[in-house]
């Protein structure tokens, strides 16, 4: 299978919920993460080219965020979802987890 990821991935466990619209937020965990997006594990991925709303506690942020995404392929134990705008607070935070970085006080 021809890789046709932008960025490097980091093996990341991070607890993350995803919610579809206005229907159950449903927990899971992260596999791997670049700052283009993450593969999602859970036995109850969203359809191909969903939109989702992802919410996670990142490092140096004292409040969940959320972030929006769109589901990019899906598999029997999960899904790849692909990030959307991001603001500064959380590609930051981001980074911090891909480069080991010590988080900032916030």
């Amino acid at each position: 299978m021809l890789d046709k990821r932008r960025h490097p991935r980091r093996v990341v466990r991070l607890a993350v919920a995803f919610q579809m619209g206005d229907g159950p937020r449903v927990d899971a965990f992260s596999r791997d993460l670049s700052i283009g997006g993450m593969f999602i594990v859970t036995d109850k991925p969203a359809p191909f080219n969903a939109n989702v709303n992802l919410f996670m506690q990142l490092p140096g942020v004292k409040q969940e965020v959320m972030v929006k995404a769109t589901v990019r392929w899906t598999e029997p134990d999960g899904m790849g979802v692909q990030f959307g705008l991001m603001g500064a607070r959380e590609t930051h935070a981001m980074m911090q987890l891909l480069t080991g970085a010590p988080p900032s006080i916030r």
